[in-house]
């Protein structure tokens, strides 16, 4: 799921939970949420109680399906996928079935234990598609729950040539192939690859030039280390400026860019990289190169606005956070507001992804036709009716929406990514090459639970609240309390 930001969900009752598929009402309660963020609309503009309000609506119309049978269970924790099928069945008339629309946040964990008990119950009730987002996704894909994924082929996908007719980012089919059996069983619809994005404002003034090309260059774009980047970011501080807004700006560029994942053959593993951002967070905090914010709280949304301690130069990441965080925290919704306009975005210096959501089917469902078929539209149709199109031109409500990259280089090549927003600049010129760069074999199931005591330790250590060993050992020592996964 892109990171997008979400309004507090309404509590899931315990009956829902306890009876999630056993006639305990409808499941289809809360309101869109994400693990990191927390306060923003989606992409199509709904929020948590337009979520609450469509999913009770739908009651009527999933009573009239389940009558006749011909219904297809749809899990998912936000309003995004549940729209596009929704567009599905518009731009397909003869599609016979209704969908069954059960939506709910992954606000305190709660959608992971619901779906997890549908899916072990079975029946008629369970998931026919579910959703997971990147945060999660593995104990889908390739973890705990993998034995419930239907191979795309198993669809009446012909899946590996429709991956390279729309030259699908390798690092979303790692991340939703099967180790075990070498299949495909999830795909996503956007692509998440990330850049680092700029402003034109105090790139000209600190540097001569907003061009993306030689602020790539000024960074180290490509060159797969941060010598170029500290270089930058003490030139930007001698101007009054921060490179970034706090620590957490780095964080994702370096964990998905390290090497090895948090756990390998079931230990916990601290990759290089990783524990590079120890020295990376102190070296941001001790020069002053950073606000020193956290990310998703309101100082972070400040340096956005330009209305931080300091002006702020940059943030890592994908469209996701230029199209529904920078764009609905810059002060301004036309250029010349706020900080409107005053964006641009260039390679980063080293490759990584940030978010996304993979759709993926149950292999017990007995609707394996009609599931490919809606799977297929919205992750690998790269025809001008595909949902990818639709997505990348913000053409999906009409013309004039929200455009956004998409896992199809073929579509974004054929798509116009100007925005007004970055200048005039066709942002799919870099984060289509930028997808490339991403790596999706670092990933674990674990990931959400121990980034969250990673970068809690660096920012003690960065603090100066304790010292690099300690945080270290207190890191491992959360782990083994927590998870079952072995510490050496």
């Amino acid at each position: 799921m892109r990171k997008i930001k979400r309004v507090a969900a309404l509590a899931l009752s315990a009956c829902m939970v306890a009876s999630i598929v056993s006639g305990c009402g409808s499941a289809n309660t809360g309101s869109a949420n994400d693990t990191e963020a927390t306060t923003a609309a989606t992409a199509d503009g709904t929020t948590g109680a337009d979520t609450a309000t469509a999913t009770n609506a739908d009651a009527s119309t999933t009573a009239a399906a389940e009558g006749n049978g011909e219904t297809i269970n749809l899990w998912t924790f936000t309003e995004e996928v549940k729209n596009m099928v929704e567009k599905f069945k518009e731009t397909h008339p003869d599609f016979k079935y209704e969908i069954n629309p059960t939506i709910i946040a992954t606000t305190e964990g709660a959608y992971q234990p619901a779906l997890d008990q549908a899916l072990a119950a079975g029946g008629a009730d369970a998931p026919d598609i579910y959703c997971a987002e990147s945060a999660f996704v593995l104990k889908y894909t390739q973890g705990d729950m993998s034995s419930f994924a239907c191979p795309y082929d198993d669809l009446g996908i012909d899946t590996q040539a429709e991956i390279d007719k729309a030259k699908i980012a390798q690092y979303s089919v790692d991340i939703g192939t099967n180790p075990e059996s070498g299949k495909v069983v999830g795909l996503g619809y956007q692509a998440t690859g990330g850049a680092f994005i700029y402003r034109r404002s105090i790139a000209k003034e600190v540097f001569g030039t907003d061009d993306p090309k030689e602020i790539a260059a000024t960074i180290g774009a490509g060159s797969q280390n941060w010598d170029k980047f500290w270089e930058a970011a003490e030139t930007l501080k001698s101007k009054g400026y921060g490179i970034v807004s706090g620590d957490g700006d780095v964080w994702h560029a370096i964990e998905n860019s390290s090497d090895q994942g948090w756990v390998v053959d079931g230990k916990l593993t601290i990759d290089p990289k990783r524990e590079e951002f120890l020295d990376i967070s102190k070296k941001l905090k001790d020069n002053g190169y950073h606000n020193d914010t956290q990310d998703w709280q309101d100082a972070w949304f400040a340096d956005m606005k330009g209305e931080g301690e300091k002006g702020i130069f940059g943030f890592f990441g994908p469209a996701w956070l230029i199209n529904y965080t920078l764009a609905d925290n810059c002060g301004g919704k036309a250029v010349g507001e706020g900080t409107y306009g005053d964006w641009a975005v260039c390679a980063p210096p080293v490759g990584f992804f940030w978010g996304g959501t993979w759709l993926l089917a149950n292999k017990d469902s007995e609707k394996k036709e009609a599931i490919g078929q809606i799977i297929e539209w919205i992750t690998l149709d790269c025809t001008e009716n595909g949902l990818q199109y639709m997505w990348a031109n913000g053409t999906m409500n009409g013309e004039g929406g929200t455009k956004d990259c998409v896992a199809s280089s073929t579509v974004m090549d054929m798509s116009d990514g100007t925005l007004d927003f970055l200048g005039g600049q066709n942002m799919f010129e870099v984060f289509g090459e930028a997808n490339s760069y991403a790596n999706g074999k670092n990933l674990t199931q674990y990931d959400e639970t121990i980034n969250s005591y990673w970068r809690d330790q660096a920012r003690q250590y960065s603090a100066g609240e304790k010292d690099r060993d300690q945080a270290i050992a207190d890191f491992k020592q959360q782990v083994q309390d927590n998870l079952a996964v072995t510490v050496e």
